[in-house]
């Protein structure tokens, strides 16, 4: 099964609790605070394999969730961070971050990596929290939250040479003649629906990828029929070859499908105008399908538009040509250079590239809604859920943090009084002017 595209839910390990802990060891006098930090939660990070070649294995699992980092441990002792979560995908896979549409990575090399979600930090234990005015702190953080988030990959078809044209033209036939691929061929339209990868050995110690690529149809850069489903792997191959029926077996002009199918294309993606393409003039074993081919030649000579097109006559029946056609495109694979880098994909280069960006921690805003004064700021909000709000030390840290970064006053500037709602994420306290901190 052939699955090109997925949505998957993917979830950073949450950081390990630190610990209150305090040592009462015979002979270790004032034995002080000794709890330990949690570990950290283990990352997910995609990895590209280049054994896969299809996201099916997302058909069936779309969540991913790495392991949390453990607690902390008595006399100092750190948590175990986690291990990280691996998760393997095919060269060619676009990870887009659903929410904002921004491209996370654009993965094309074995090996290759990015991490998806980090894990959280592990919370520090109460040994970090002794100072000379408190030396027994029973104080300890919440491991911090991985971070998760909704990620759909794309998965655009690693291939040397896409073959492209109308359907029924003779694609699946010759990605048969010339590699070991066994795709369904039949005499009808559309039988090919997803596409067909097959090693061509050209025969002089040279060999590349072929993908036979569905067929097109007038409109698909707007969606019609396979639309984009299909024009997506195009943009992947470094050399086209264009099959055209030049025996125009359908009833079908060979120069207009040409000329249709390359409108098409740069609709699409106007860059895929400056692909290498090879015009392979199949069915020539067909009857007036020489003339067609000098009417044709004829016609695209007649475009000016400053490109030369190399035309190969072939027949994928009696395999005539085929030789020379390989030989062609593996000449101009010879003179093309590697994969382009992923500043450097002509597909993404209109889409923003995610990148992790450090923030302004003290910014925050507040706003009233319903009597409610509401506190927005992701650091705090990162911030209280790493505090233990169960620890009367921890609020009265918690409380001082927020004094110091000036969201009292910002809340009585807004008209705070004694007494009112204060709401921060999902937590709720009492706002006391007086005391100029927050009960829960």
């Amino acid at each position: 099964m052939f699955v090109d595209k997925a949505k998957i839910f993917v979830k950073g390990g949450d950081g390990g609790d630190g610990l209150i802990s305090f040592r009462r060891e015979l002979y270790v006098p004032e034995g002080g605070p000794a709890g330990g930090d949690g570990g950290r939660g283990g990352d997910v990070i995609f990895r590209v394999d280049e054994g896969l070649r299809t996201l099916v294995d997302f058909r069936y699992q779309k969540h991913f969730k790495a392991p949390r980092g453990e607690k902390g441990k008595v006399k100092g002792m750190h948590g175990a961070g986690a291990e990280d979560m691996i998760v393997r995908i095919p060269p060619g896979t676009v990870i887009i971050d659903d929410d904002t549409q921004e491209v996370i990575a654009d993965m094309t090399r074995h090996g290759q990596e990015v991490i998806v979600a980090k894990g959280g930090r592990g919370g520090r234990g109460n040994i970090r929290f002794a100072t000379a005015n408190n030396p027994a702190p029973y104080i300890a953080e919440n491991g911090e939250e991985g971070e998760e988030r909704w990620v759909v990959l794309e998965l655009k078809v690693m291939a040397d040479v896409g073959l492209v044209g109308f359907p029924s033209v003779g694609k699946s036939t010759l990605l048969s003649v010339v590699s070991a691929a066994k795709p369904k061929i039949g005499a009808y339209h559309f039988t090919t629906i997803t596409p067909n990868l097959g090693v061509v050995d050209v025969g002089d110690g040279r060999s590349f990828v072929m993908a036979d690529l569905p067929g097109l149809i007038e409109g698909a850069a707007e969606g019609v029929g396979l639309g984009h489903e299909f024009l997506r792997h195009v943009e992947r191959t470094r050399v086209i070859i264009h099959v055209v029926d030049m025996a125009g077996t359908e009833g079908r002009d060979p120069f207009e499908d040409w000329v249709k199918i390359n409108d098409e294309l740069v609709k699409y993606n106007a860059k895929l105008a400056e692909r290498p393409q090879i015009v392979a003039a199949n069915k020539m074993d067909m009857p007036d399908a020489d003339d067609q081919l000098e009417l044709f030649k004829q016609q695209l000579g007649e475009l000016q538009d400053g490109k030369e097109y190399e035309i190969v006559p072939i027949s994928s029946l009696t395999k005539s040509g085929i030789r020379e056609l390989l030989y062609k495109a593996a000449d101009l694979l010879d003179a093309m250079p590697e994969a382009p880098a992923l500043e450097e994909v002509p597909e993404i280069e209109e889409r923003k590239v995610y990148r992790y960006e450090k923030k302004d921690e003290d910014e925050f805003s507040i706003r009233k809604q319903q009597g409610v004064y509401i506190v927005e700021s992701p650091s705090i909000e990162r911030f209280i859920k790493r505090t233990n709000l169960t620890s009367y030390d921890a609020v009265m840290r918690f409380a001082r943090v927020m004094r110091n970064m000036g969201v009292d006053k910002a809340l009585r500037k807004e008209g705070a009084k004694d007494g009112d709602l204060v709401q921060i994420g999902d937590y709720s306290f009492e706002f006391f002017e007086g005391a100029d901190y927050y009960f829960e």
